[in-house]
């Protein structure tokens, strides 16, 4: 029989566990999801980017991965509000933020991000600059106002990840997470719907992975050995649900071992709902057989604390607090090693520290008509 007792205290041991990876220890096992926020002006994240981050950190999150940041790379992104992983003074602000976490128990990762062939609405062009992407096409297949990238534009593209991880670890971050999902350059590389390319970096999965694998080598060549570099990857797109990179374990991985053999130390497997089976005659998850197939930690990420996806909240749903037994049965068999939580812990900053403590009661249901005065 299962008591509130009992339950409390399987959360409690399951999610509190220590974890390593590679040359950091993460004091437990929740991570704080990347969610673009756009409270950056200039790029620059100021004392509120800083006391977002510190308070999840200080309410018990093991690892904060923070929202999407441009590496230094002309068509990086447009937004003037999202923040930047390069310039002195938006690097300033950078240190600040990881100082906080540090100080409130906590460890940190950017996220280093180029959006590729995509637009946002409302946004002008960042610098100027055409999109880029590996053929020129949309996420829809269409063709876009951008072009296809050179070799000069990979290889620069490669040098803005790789001066942006360097200078992760040069200010005091504990690791760094690459964006390789949902539709965004890497991934327009990964997916054949948008790469088309007949040269070395399209054509087959292990080519179309050539691009990534390149990224997280350069990557790895100018950090520390021990700095963890985790990998963020997904079959969905943006505006493209139902896109998939891979049909079959055997596609997957020969997509993921280029990656992993570049340096990739955990990969982040996104999903709009940790618990569907990814792929037809076993239970895994993406984030479970991204482990079986590499060996390496893995992070599941996907509606976690949400009754119902991310797609219905995002759109302004309300969502009651859903249960995590399910969660916690797959993390005791070894499934997975860490959860990313998005936005229930948007709505609610103690999230972790509730449900560490078994305080499920106190749990605030997710509602995207109150985030505006969330912080």
């Amino acid at each position: 029989m299962t008591t509130a007792a009992s339950a409390t205290s399987r959360a409690a041991e399951i999610l509190s566990r220590p974890i390593a990876l590679n040359g950091l220890t993460v004091p437990n096992r929740i991570a704080m999801a990347p969610m673009t926020r756009m409270f950056s002006p200039g790029g620059v994240p100021g004392e509120d980017v800083r006391s977002y981050y510190a308070r999840r950190a200080g309410a018990g999150v093991g690892l904060i991965v923070t929202e999407g940041t441009y590496v230094g790379h002309d068509s990086a992104g447009q937004s003037s509000r999202v923040p930047r992983f390069h310039g002195e003074e938006q690097l300033a602000g950078w240190a600040g933020v990881a100082e906080d976490v540090h100080a409130a128990g906590g460890t940190i990762v950017p996220q280093l991000w180029h959006i590729g062939m995509v637009r946002q609405q409302g946004q002008p062009p960042f610098a100027e600059a055409p999109a880029v992407g590996p053929s020129g096409l949309r996420i829809d297949g269409t063709e876009g106002t951008g072009k296809a990238m050179t070799q000069q534009d990979l290889d620069d593209v490669i040098g803005a990840f790789a001066d942006a991880a360097a200078a992760a670890e040069r200010i005091g971050f504990d690791g760094v997470e690459l964006h390789g999902a949902h539709g965004y350059l890497v991934d327009q590389f990964l997916w054949e719907g948008t790469n088309r390319r007949t040269d070395a970096y399209g054509g087959d999965p292990v080519s179309c992975a050539r691009f990534a694998a390149e990224i997280v080598a350069a990557v790895r060549a100018r950090v520390s050995a021990d700095f963890p570099v985790i990998f963020r990857f997904s079959q969905w797109k943006q505006e493209a649900y139902d896109a998939r990179l891979a049909e079959t374990p055997e596609q997957l991985e020969a997509i993921l071992a280029p990656l992993a053999s570049a340096g990739v130390d955990v990969f982040h497997a996104s999903t709009r709902r940790y618990w569907l089976p990814e792929f037809e005659g076993a239970d895994l998850n993406l984030a479970g057989w991204t482990k079986k197939l590499t060996g390496k930690p893995t992070i599941t990420v996907g509606s976690v604390g949400l009754d119902g996806d991310f797609i219905g909240a995002f759109m302004g749903e309300g969502s009651p607090v859903k249960g995590l037994d399910n969660l916690l049965d797959r993390m005791e068999r070894d499934e997975f090693d860490m959860v990313a939580v998005g936005r229930a812990l948007l709505q609610d900053p103690e999230w972790a520290a509730k449900v560490l403590a078994g305080r499920f009661d106190e749990l605030k249901p997710y509602d995207a008509a109150s985030l505006k005065s969330l912080s």
